[in-house]
């Protein structure tokens, strides 16, 4: 029981080595970098939509919350670690539900955007 909550809440899975040139290394490190860089730019995005329609705070909560998950990625760049796993579900689903509630209220008639 203690070495399975350890992998689930304690382990290490990846970290970065500048050593390794791994293709895997190489690409998994690029991955979230540009990812960390496309999430926030939707949060800036959603900023940007924010000031122009000024609909509802909630969408500052929205751009920070986008913001926030672009950073986990950067963190993952360097080490892929079990708690930054799971604080990466919790912000999700944190994303998931103010986009819902958003959308739905606010902006009815877009479909992305």
């Amino acid at each position: 029981m203690q070495a399975l909550l350890e992998l689930l809440f304690a382990s290490t899975w990846w970290k970065y080595d500048p050593a390794d040139r791994s293709l895997f290394s190489i690409s998994y490190r690029t991955f979230n970098l540009i990812e960390g860089t496309a999430w926030i730019g939707f949060g800036i995005l959603v900023l940007r939509r924010y000031l122009r329609f000024r609909s509802s705070r909630l969408e500052l909560w929205y751009a920070a919350v986008f913001a926030l998950f672009g950073l986990t990625d950067f963190r993952e760049a360097y080490a892929m670690q079990a708690w930054l796993l799971w604080t990466k579900l919790v912000i999700l689903i944190a994303l998931l539900w103010i986009r819902k509630t958003v959308m739905s209220q606010y902006y009815p008639e877009r479909r992305v955007y």
